[in-house]
């Protein structure tokens, strides 16, 4: 069964902080590396971190510095450490494989508000 489960979004204050979680199905976890996706109103859906199984990461540039992706294989969950925020930040974020197997399977997603 193929599930994603976001949460621990919310408003945040400009230079706030936020920690974002994902559980996913762990026949998923165990196999592929985990992105985490944002998604603006108007715009397309964009990768922002991936992280493999063995731990290795990658950000797209403009959260470099600012984000850090990590995953817990015992608790099949990805997580997104989302320091310094921008009012550019303010999306859904959203977790999934990378590269995406199932286009048609994501979860609810976690709303991001950066505003003063």
């Amino acid at each position: 069964q193929v599930q994603f489960v976001e949460s621990g979004g919310g408003l945040v204050q400009p230079g706030g902080s936020l920690r974002l979680s994902c559980a996913a199905s762990g026949s998923i976890f165990s196999i592929y590396a985990m992105g985490w996706y944002r998604q603006a109103p108007g715009k397309q859906r964009e990768l922002v971190a991936v992280i493999t199984r063995s731990g290795s990461t990658n950000y797209a540039d403009s959260v470099k510095g600012r984000f850090t992706i990590s995953r817990d294989n015992a608790k099949n969950t990805v997580y997104l450490q989302m320091n310094s925020l921008k009012p550019e930040d303010t999306a859904a974020y959203y977790c999934n494989t990378q590269p995406i197997v199932w286009p048609d399977y994501w979860g609810q997603g976690t709303q991001v508000t950066v505003s003063s």
